[in-house]
């Protein structure tokens, strides 16, 4: 059965309901594999995955130029979602500051990014980090005018909270919300930012749908994250932390055993039935078919029922990111 499509927002832009994202493509979950990641995003495309979403500061710009390559050839296929302010980079991509949204930057970053991905357009540009310097009117309003000049096709903001959203959307108009939503990490159902996509019709796009793979279970100690793996500072595997999220995910696992599924499978049919988009990274490609597969999975209410027992909002011991990331999110 071919992956569905659905629309994004009211402007226009439709992708499909599970996309691809790369933050470990090429740095942050251990040793790349650079021939591996390319196979994954051909077999991603082969499967009616149209969506791809990236940055620029992943891995100092390596993992858009990855992507460009990888879909050589096969641009008309993809939907190719990037952020971009999340930090401050020289042109080399090194980190030289925060978040960063004066208009000068983000127009000077934007035309960096289609370099690296070798394409003319960006068709969903993503605000990174809401810059607490620069009023969100400003930023927007320069990536408005490239929706104008035509670099640029639909836009999106992510991890905003819900005033920087709002004010966002009436300066140019917004297709998508980018934050992080799981079973794992369900903020946005009380923090105002889920109501307030919905309020706005606007679409919402969930990274890190497994927890940081998380869900899987494939992780029970430290010593199952690679050397180099960010998630080694992750405060919900350490700080005490691990082990009251391993009980959180076993009783995730029992739930998608008695369903028949996986529990990777069970907790991304959970998120793509909230009629949103999800975006699990992955740069192997049989993980990518199990998670594919996780969209032709129905929730019975019943079953829902049941996986909201096992892990309700704030079921998860510990912050989702170290404080200093933290401190660039908005609440």
């Amino acid at each position: 059965m071919a992956l569905r499509t659905h629309t994004i927002g009211t402007q226009g832009l439709s992708a499909s309901v599970e996309g691809l994202g790369t933050f470990g493509l090429t740095a942050m979950y251990g040793t790349p594999d650079d021939a591996e990641a390319v196979a994954t995003i051909h077999r991603a495309l082969d499967l009616g995955v149209t969506m791809f979403d990236t940055a620029d500061m992943y891995g100092a710009g390596s993992a858009e130029r990855l992507l460009g390559r990888a879909l050589a050839g096969r641009r008309a296929e993809a939907i190719v979602a990037t952020k971009v302010g999340g930090l401050t980079l020289d042109a080399d991509g090194r980190i030289v500051g925060p978040a960063n949204g004066r208009p000068e930057y983000v127009r000077a970053a934007v035309e960096r990014c289609l370099d690296r991905l070798g394409v003319d357009h960006i068709d969903l540009l993503y605000l990174h980090r809401v810059d607490p310097d620069v009023p969100v009117e400003e930023t927007f309003g320069a990536l408005g005018r490239l929706v104008t000049e035509g670099t640029v096709r639909y836009l999106g903001i992510s991890e905003a909270g819900p005033e920087s959203i709002r004010r966002a959307h009436r300066t140019a108009p917004l297709s998508a919300v980018q934050t992080e939503y799981s079973l794992f990490t369900r903020d946005v159902e009380t923090n105002g930012v889920l109501a307030a996509t919905r309020e706005l019709a606007l679409g919402f796009v969930a990274y890190s749908p497994l927890g940081r793979g998380f869900l899987s279970g494939t992780i029970r100690t430290l010593a199952d994250v690679p050397e180099g793996d960010f998630r080694r500072t992750w405060p919900r595997l350490t700080d005490g932390n691990l082990d009251r999220n391993l009980a959180l995910v076993d009783r995730i696992r029992a739930v998608a055993e008695r369903a028949g599924v996986s529990a990777a499978q069970l907790a991304l049919a959970w998120v793509l039935g909230q009629d949103m988009t999800a975006i699990p990274g992955t740069k192997r490609r049989g993980y990518l078919d199990d998670n594919v597969a996780a969209a032709a999975i129905e929730l019975t209410p019943a079953l829902r029922a049941e996986i909201d027992a096992a892990a309700p909002v704030g079921a998860a011991v510990g912050a989702r990111y170290t404080p200093a990331a933290m401190a660039a999110i908005e609440e």
